[in-house]
């Protein structure tokens, strides 16, 4: 990695068994708020946070909603962290060979512990062709906390921008959120339309979009796309929307499952002079894309710039 980088490199091959192993864990930590969270819109109640230290599940209630605690990942310390309301603290260490049935039984222990009764509903890997149970995968560990800490510095840098973009909207916006079953941050600006034919074919899908809206996120690439970067769909995907031009010169489109999806590659954008910049621009270019092809009434949706006062 070049030193005099502001964002670092993040090759996918350097560093996927530890990316598999960190998405196991979060998946766990995300069962637990899906068992304990009040429901919320389009499944916004499950969904992790970035915070100045890791990812954490923000505040959970329990004890019938007289208490709360909270489960961080310390991705500059290497830690689990789990506070409960009444100041108590629990702590283990993320550590190079931890395994994920060590992890879960781990996290369960302290849970209990601390007297917050967690009943998992299938404690499993969710749509990651992981048959085995979380106790099992005593296969999986590898945590290299080098690479660990990098993702994690993108998604801060990340969450930031997506911070900016998210107070430009009127409308309704989803928070910047870590989804944990597919490991990606995302964003989310809704026209405020219901989707009347909505052929999303699990009761998941057809929660989260429900009604019309316009996504952007980060994932740290898969085995169909070898590289990090950067999305954007609209959903409905109106017609003609592949032929729309982005931003930067950089971003494409390509397919998603028959739907035309911005892209752009974040080794691309970090060679950029101002990144930030560069990011807020494919943004905006994938919005208006799709909102202006979708009838979205961008004028009554938009925020004017703050005045000085």
């Amino acid at each position: 990695m070049d030193n005099n980088l502001k964002l670092p490199l993040l090759p996918l091959e350097e560093w996927n068994k530890s990316k598999i192993t960190l998405h196991l864990f979060l998946q766990i930590i995300g069962k637990v708020k899906l068992a304990m969270m009040p429901r919320k819109n389009h499944w916004w109640n499950i969904s992790l946070r970035i915070s100045s230290k890791g990812i954490t599940t923000g505040p959970i209630p329990y004890q019938n909603g007289t208490g709360s605690f909270s489960i961080e990942i310390n991705l500059l310390k290497h830690t689990v962290q789990i506070n409960n309301a009444k100041g108590e603290v629990r702590r283990y260490d993320l550590i190079y060979g931890l395994s994920v049935s060590r992890f879960y039984a781990l996290l369960t222990d302290q849970l209990y512990q601390l007297n917050i009764p967690v009943r998992i509903n299938k404690d499993q890997p969710y749509d990651l062709e992981i048959n085995d149970p979380f106790s099992k995968l005593t296969h999986i560990h590898h945590y290299d906390p080098n690479y660990v800490q990098r993702y994690w510095k993108i998604l801060l840098w990340t969450h930031n921008c997506f911070s900016v973009f998210e107070g430009r909207f009127y409308g309704k916006t989803s928070p910047v959120q870590l989804f944990w079953h597919h490991m990606d941050l995302a964003v989310t600006r809704f026209s405020g339309k219901r989707v009347t034919e909505n052929n999303m074919k699990g009761s998941v899908d057809r929660e989260a979009y429900s009604h019309e809206n316009i996504s952007f996120g980060f994932w740290p690439g898969d085995e169909k796309v070898k590289e990090p970067g950067y999305y954007a769909y609209t959903y409905p995907s109106p017609s003609g929307l592949i032929n729309e031009t982005l931003s930067p010169e950089e971003a494409v489109w390509v397919d998603n499952n028959g739907s035309p999806m911005a892209f752009l590659s974040y080794h691309e954008l970090i060679k950029r002079k101002d990144p930030e910049k560069s990011l807020l621009a494919f943004m905006e270019s994938a919005y208006l894309a799709g909102a202006v092809l979708s009838g979205w009434n961008i004028q009554e949706l938009e925020v004017p710039p703050v005045q000085e006062v």
